[in-house]
């Protein structure tokens, strides 16, 4: 179960490193005025929820203790980057607020899993 338990875990981190790559990579754009949601921010988001969730159930099934609010909190946060990224995907343009906030949300939300034990 550990080592499923490992492959899900490396499957999540590459769901945030997809979201979070693709808003670091239209930074520069932001700047600009003219930075919009790249399909790897939506892909990487929506790994993240399945795999979060998946993680959440294996980590059950094993007898592992789960926080719930913790879990809770993240995935209130996950919802709002995903439904953010998923209505705004075919805009040619993302005000410069609302992508600054999806971004973060995406850094609070990698915090809350370090930081809060």
């Amino acid at each position: 179960m550990d080592v499923l338990i490992h492959l899900f875990v490396g499957l999540h981190v590459i769901g945030i490193a997809a979201l979070l790559g693709g808003f670091l990579t239209q930074l520069k754009a932001m700047g600009r005025g003219t930075a919009r949601f790249v399909p790897a921010m939506l892909h990487g988001a929506a790994t993240m929820l399945v795999t979060g969730v998946i993680l959440v159930g294996l980590n059950q099934a094993d007898d592992h203790s789960v926080n719930n609010v913790k879990i809770g909190v993240k995935l209130a946060l996950l919802i709002v980057i995903l439904g953010l990224v998923y209505v705004k995907r075919d805009d040619e343009k993302v005000e410069k607020p609302l992508f600054a906030l999806v971004g973060l949300l995406t850094v609070a939300n990698v915090f809350i899993a370090v930081l809060w034990t």
